[in-house]
Formats: structure tokens, sequence, C-alpha cells
């Protein structure tokens, strides 16, 4: 038996004639690795798409309160507090309030439209803006006085910004899944619990130049020849190696409000959650595909394969096994790729000798030595039990 403290996920995914990531220019994010340059997609495009999945297995289906990542959030506490039956003008000296106070960033004196907006996307949990909007309405139905109303809402920050941190899952599971940054003088900055790589095809890139017009309907009716548009696009193809880990102790401090180091000796129960959540995680990595260009591309795919690790060493990508990459035209892409894991984890397992529970999922018959194969939901069940019993079977 192992203490699961991080659970490693690998996964190799197809994606056909697709523009899954785009640069500056447009065109397919890009990653020169080892010899040769590879296609790419980033770690926070993935994150963001399977953030906001609506599906069976969505993240907002777990009963923890959301979160909301806008400039726009001073807008919103000011709506809900005129939802609240605060007076407009109120409600606008109550944001700038926040504002003058470091609320959302450093403390600021601004006014008007200025407060309604913050520079950068700030992460706010739906129960950090609820606290907010009642606390405020309380203090502006007892000060309309716009001077005396922003030194209670000054007061009330200080004094109370160990309770907007304590409130149990107040940042929200986005928050405690991948982080937040904040310079924030009220709210707390959170460590992620998940480490999200960026995917690179396991050979060279293969992008193509898709050329294409636009008719023009009502034209061609008429008899005329031409196109209403000439345009060309970058589509890219490739098998893509993926890499996330899971901080289960970090997890489980996040949502549980717990100290890390003491994320093994609390209940199961007090670990339900964070099963739950990984559960969930498993399926949305699997099955969760970037949605650029949809409507001319449909690119969609499920994970051909998924390796999953657990255990008490630090982790390690196997990102290394692609190093030299593998040909393009080589018969058996996807098995052969499967046998470069297999290969680099015999040399790791041969040099480190880590005591890794392994389970995988895969379409094509592979195998992968000292690991069950199993399908989807086992695996994720395997995820699961392996989290909120805080034990694994090597």
């Amino acid at each position: 038996m192992t203490l699961p403290r991080f659970l490693q996920i690998h996964t190799l995914h197809n994606y056909p004639a697709a523009l899954l990531n785009r640069d500056d220019a447009g065109l397919a994010k890009r990653l020169p690795y080892g010899d040769a340059i590879r296609t790419r997609i980033s770690s926070q495009c993935l994150k963001r798409h399977w953030r906001v999945a609506d599906d069976a297995f969505a993240l907002k289906n777990l009963d923890v309160p959301m979160a909301v990542r806008s400039r726009e959030t001073p807008r919103l506490i000011k709506e809900r507090l005129m939802e609240a039956g605060v007076a407009e003008p109120l409600a606008q000296i109550a944001v700038e309030g926040l504002r003058a106070a470091g609320l959302l960033d450093k403390a600021k004196e601004l006014k008007g439209k200025d407060a309604l907006a913050t520079g950068q996307a700030v992460l706010l949990g739906y129960a950090e803006i609820e606290y907010l909007v009642q606390r405020c309405a309380t203090l502006a139905g007892e000060h309309t006085e716009e001077k005396a109303l922003k030194t209670a809402i000054a007061a009330f920050l200080k004094d109370e910004k160990k309770n907007i941190e304590a409130l149990r899952h107040g940042s929200g599971l986005e928050s405690a899944l991948f982080g937040r940054m904040v310079t924030s003088d009220v709210l707390a900055s959170r460590d992620a619990s998940i480490y999200v790589a960026h995917a690179f095809t396991v050979h060279e890139a293969q992008v193509e130049n898709d050329y294409f017009t636009v008719v023009d309907d009502l034209l061609q009716e008429a008899g005329e020849a031409g196109s209403a548009g000439i345009f060309d696009t970058e589509l890219a193809s490739g098998l893509y190696y993926g890499y996330l880990v899971v901080d289960v102790p970090q997890l489980v401090a996040n949502l549980e409000g717990v100290p890390i180091k003491d994320w093994a000796h609390i209940t199961a129960e007090q670990r339900a959650l964070a099963g739950r959540v990984v559960q969930s995680l498993l399926h949305l990595v699997a099955t969760v595909s970037p949605g650029a260009k949809r409507g001319s591309t449909a690119p969609f795919e499920w994970a051909k394969f998924m390796l999953v690790e657990a255990g008490d060493w630090q982790p390690r990508s196997l990102a290394g096994a692609f190093q030299n990459a593998l040909p393009t035209r080589q018969a058996g892409l996807r098995q052969a790729a499967v046998q470069r894991l297999a290969d680099e984890i015999a040399r790791m397992d041969a040099a480190y000798g880590a005591p890794l529970a392994r389970r995988y999922l895969a379409v094509d018959d592979v195998t992968v030595p000292g690991a069950q194969r199993l399908p989807l939901n086992a695996l994720a069940d395997w995820a699961h039990t392996a989290v909120v019993q805080a034990s694994v079977e090597v």
C-alpha cells in the first residue's frame, strides 16, 4: 500500500484537420522539442474547456459554488446590490469603496465607470460575491453619506478579511483546482492543486493551409461568376501527448480548509468531495476537446490512451519518451506511442524504483507493464477510491 499523494495522468488524443489552439498570427501553436517542431495545445486552453464543459461530468454538477473570471466583477456586484434593494447611487459608492479598500487589486480611488471594471480579469467566487453584497447592503442601509459608507466598507474589509478567506469554497471550485493569483489587499491567493502541461504531438508538426472561397448565393442565381471572398486558414493533424498532476493534499486542503499536512488523517467523508472532483476530472480530461473552429472541423475526440499513476513520490512527466519524434508515416502510430511510454516507464522504474500504482485505458491492443487495464468508469472509480481511502495498492 502507498499514499496517493499525487495522481499523474498521461493521455494520447488524436485530432485530424483541426485548429485547436492558435497563436497571435492565427496559426496553430507550435513547440520546438527534441529533433522536431511539434504542434501543441496550451495548458490554459485545456483548463478552460474542462472548466466550462457542460455534460454529465461537468464541474458545476458537483454542488460546489463556482467562480466568475472577469474584468466586470465590480459591475456585477453593483447590479447585485441594486437587486437587493440598494439605490443606484449608494450601490455605486459601495463599489467605489470596495475598490478604494483594495478588494480586487491594489487600493485605487476610482469614480464612475472607471470603478466598474478592473485592469485584468479577476477570479472571484460566487460565495465571496454574495458575502460582499450582503455586508455592503447592510452597511448601505446604515450609512447614506458617501464618506461614511466608504469608511465603513474599508473597516469591514479590514476586520473581516479572515472571515472572507475562511468561507468554505468561497473562491469557487475553479480556484480550488487551478489556483488564483491576486494582488488584492483583501482576497487570498490560492495555490493550484491541478498542474497541467502543454500537450504536444509525439511526431513532427503536420500542418496544411486550407484555401477556401465563400459563394454569394444571390450573385450565383443572377448568373455571375466569382466569389464573395477568398480566405485561408491553417489546419493541423496529430497525436498529442498530454500530462497533468493532481496534488491530492493541496486539493483536499483547498476544498475542506484543512492543513495540507493533515489531509490523510481527516475522515474519509471529508475527502469525499476531492474524490468526486478527481472522478469527474478524469472523465473531462478523457472526453472534452478544445472547441476552436467547431463548425468547420468538428474537433471532437476521446482519449485513445490514458494512464493514471498514484504514489507518494514527486511527479515526473513521460514527455522524454517523445524527445525523438516518431515517424509520421509509421504504421500503428498510436501503438508505437504507447510502447514508447511503456519503455520510458521501464527505464524510470529501473533507475528509481518508485512505488507507483498504475491503471490504464486503451482502445488499441496495447499493454503497460505492471498496470491493469480498465474502462473509463472503472478507472475514474479507482482514482476516486484512492483519494477517499488515502491509500492505494501498488
